[in-house]
């Protein structure tokens, strides 16, 4: 069974991470969404790690042909978690020539820790190039619309958490 992780924070999920995490289930037989804790963002999170999976959960729940997806949380090592999950891929979604730098350094990196696995890149679509968490973060706190960036099902649990604060 070819198993990929696709990691990341997720704060919150947007269509084009959903995107990446769609296109990379039509590829593996299974896919782990991995709610990562990444310790530079730690104190901007919004969401919890279990909320952030959740919120994962009920967008992935509201799509068709993403049975083989689920929804994990992990606090350590990348590598140590694909190696545990016998992971054959790591795939990132890359939106731009500035994500390449930062992802290629972590890949060469997991790939010293756990040699079992390849780090595959995925390019956005253009429609979600520019697409960021942090972009939906800073629109909806500002009272703007989310509603093309977020899937539907929880563009309401988005908006309530960031004009709560």
């Amino acid at each position: 069974m070819k198993i990929a992780v696709c990691p990341g924070s997720f704060d919150p999920i947007t269509l084009g991470h959903l995107e990446i995490i769609q296109r990379t289930a039509n590829i593996f037989d299974k896919v782990i969404v991995l709610v990562m804790a990444n310790y530079r963002k730690k104190s901007s999170h919004v969401f919890t790690a279990d909320e952030r999976a959740e919120l994962i959960r009920k967008s992935i729940k509201s799509m068709d042909g993403m049975d083989n997806v689920e929804v994990d949380v992990y606090t350590g090592l990348l590598a140590d978690y694909a190696e545990k999950k016998n992971a054959t891929a790591i795939v990132k979604g890359l939106r731009a020539v500035s994500d390449f730098e930062d992802e290629f350094q972590q890949a060469l990196t997991n790939q010293k820790l756990y040699s079992g696995f390849e780090t595959m890149f995925m390019a956005a679509s253009a429609e979600n190039m520019f697409l960021s968490s942090s972009l939906v973060r800073q629109v909806g706190e500002l009272g703007g619309d989310i509603s093309a960036f977020v899937p539907d099902v929880i563009a309401n649990d988005i908006l309530e958490r960031l004009r709560k604060d």
